[in-house]
């Protein structure tokens, strides 16, 4: 292989300069991993070790990437806005080390900015911090410039890093795994064998076939197969801009390790941090978007009144998994939305621009899952369809499958199927109104037959009459011709 197709499109390393360089420094330096072990630069406990680390704790404002006085406004608008007083209260707020905020205060102190007011407690252990008329004019002008207010931000090359370190095609997924994570669904094993490649390989996939038969299901429990952590920042810093990226409706923290660090008070106690407090170890995401989605989305929201931005669902899927749901029913025409994302998807790069006309990229690395009820050639054209490396048809199930199904719908809700619903239904119903099964006809069935029950304030039951009044609600006579 040669070495030219193993580099990343940024810091490219010259075969000389391979040799020399240190095991991390190959990683992180912007190779791809297994290639590296592949052809020996590294072992895979190492890459993995590498792949794994936390973001370090910075302990000066150096470290931080990030400029002081950047860094001194958003100390300030913590201290004006949120009413802070104490070094552990700004930290823990800002998500800064106390020797990153007493190393912020000097500076303020010499510009006059703050005033020390007193001890904040008995044993005069900490000392109560206030801002001067120019400090408080100082955090009025910074919040005219942008109103956030929360913690600092990474600089946007850390997130870089991270975000490759991290790629969700480092996590290898085997069959006891995914099988694990299928198995409450009853699925072909053609579809499960095809599914593991797919996910492995970071490509799209393209589910499509007639509704109810699961592709939704599928799509979700493939965000159950993957285990590792990853780190989501709270915000990023750009050209001096302000990106949110992480989201609590769609980031699920994982801070299974709670440490705490007693201080020489009774009062007060803090987080003794495992990595960098301005990032969040999370699960790797999951995010849903179905006939909602448009363009815009997928771009840069920048709030004119509070003057920063709120990162696109592609951004706040980084790491984990982007479903779009119902593809092809949009505002948008499919064929609009996947030209937005032939490169993304080809090379694994996104562009965002901001609204001062500053352009950038970031790794464009999730797994993008389409689902569609529409024949994909009437989605898009030849060379479309070639940027989704996977396409896997769901069609209706066979009659064994859909007892299997009907059967495990029943043991959930602790109803008894009988015989005589399912020869009326194979025999009698489907054949008679030519209909194809379908895997959500089932729950369907047993959710009106309950519903029913309730209504008359009786125990829940499935009976044929029951079954019989649940399949008007589920075909709808068609007009005549």
């Amino acid at each position: 292989m040669p070495l030219g197709e193993i580099l990343m499109a940024k810091n490219l390393l010259d075969e000389q300069q391979l040799e020399k360089a240190t095991e991390r420094q190959k990683v992180v330096g912007g190779l791809i991993g297994d290639n590296l072990v592949a052809l020996g630069f590294i072992s895979r406990e190492k890459l993995e070790e590498i792949l794994g680390e936390a973001p370090p704790i910075p302990k000066t404002i150096a470290e931080t990437g990030l400029d002081a006085q950047f860094l001194l406004n958003i100390v300030l608008k913590a201290m004006y806005v949120a009413g802070h007083q104490t070094i552990p209260e700004i930290s823990n707020h800002t998500k800064l080390g106390r020797l990153i905020i007493e190393e912020l205060l000097q500076i303020a102190k010499k510009d006059a900015l703050i005033e020390v007011r007193g001890a904040a407690d008995a044993n005069f252990t900490l000392l109560r911090h206030n801002l001067t008329s120019a400090g408080r004019e100082r955090a009025s002008e910074g919040l005219r410039q942008c109103q956030y207010v929360g913690p600092a931000p990474v600089p946007l090359a850390d997130y870089q890093t991270q975000t490759q370190k991290q790629s969700i095609t480092h996590e290898r997924i085997n069959a006891e795994t995914l099988s694990r994570a299928l198995s409450h669904l009853v699925l072909s094993k053609e579809i499960s064998r095809r599914l593991g490649p797919a996910i492995n390989s970071g490509r799209a996939i393209l589910f499509y076939g007639s509704p109810g038969n699961g592709k939704t299901s599928i799509a979700e429990a493939i965000g159950h197969t993957f285990k590792q952590n990853i780190y989501i920042p709270y915000c990023v810093e750009a050209d001096g801009q302000i990106i949110k990226i992480f989201d609590s409706a769609v980031h699920q923290e994982n801070s299974s390790l709670p440490i705490l660090e007693h201080s020489n008070t009774d009062s007060i106690y803090l987080r003794l941090p495992e990595f960098d407090p301005r990032w969040v170890r999370c699960h790797r995401p999951v995010i849903i978007s179905g006939g909602e989605l448009t363009l815009q989305m997928l771009d840069l929201q920048f709030d004119p009144n509070s003057k920063y931005y709120e990162a696109p669902l592609q951004v706040k899927a980084t790491g984990g998994i982007f479903i779009i749901d119902d593809f092809g029913r949009q505002l948008v025409r499919p064929q609009d939305l996947l030209n937005r994302w032939i490169y993304p998807l080809e090379r694994k790069i996104d562009y965002l621009i901001l609204h001062t006309g500053k352009k950038f990229d970031l790794h464009f690395d999730q797994l993008v899952i389409f689902g569609t009820n529409i024949p994909p050639g009437q989605l898009m054209d030849e060379a479309l369809l070639r940027r989704v490396h996977y396409k896997l048809q769901i069609n209706p199930p066979g009659v064994e499958d859909y007892k299997e199904i009907f059967r495990r719908i029943c043991h959930f809700y602790k109803l008894e199927l009988s015989d005589e619903i399912l020869s009326y239904l194979l025999n009698s119903f489907y054949p008679l109104r030519k209909m194809p099964l379908a895997c959500f006809h089932p729950k369907f069935i047993v959710e009106h037959a309950i519903a029913a029950c309730n209504f008359d304030n009786s125990p829940p039951c499935l009976t044929l009459d029951l079954v019989k009044d649940a399949l008007e609600n589920l075909v709808v006579s068609r007009p005549a011709a």
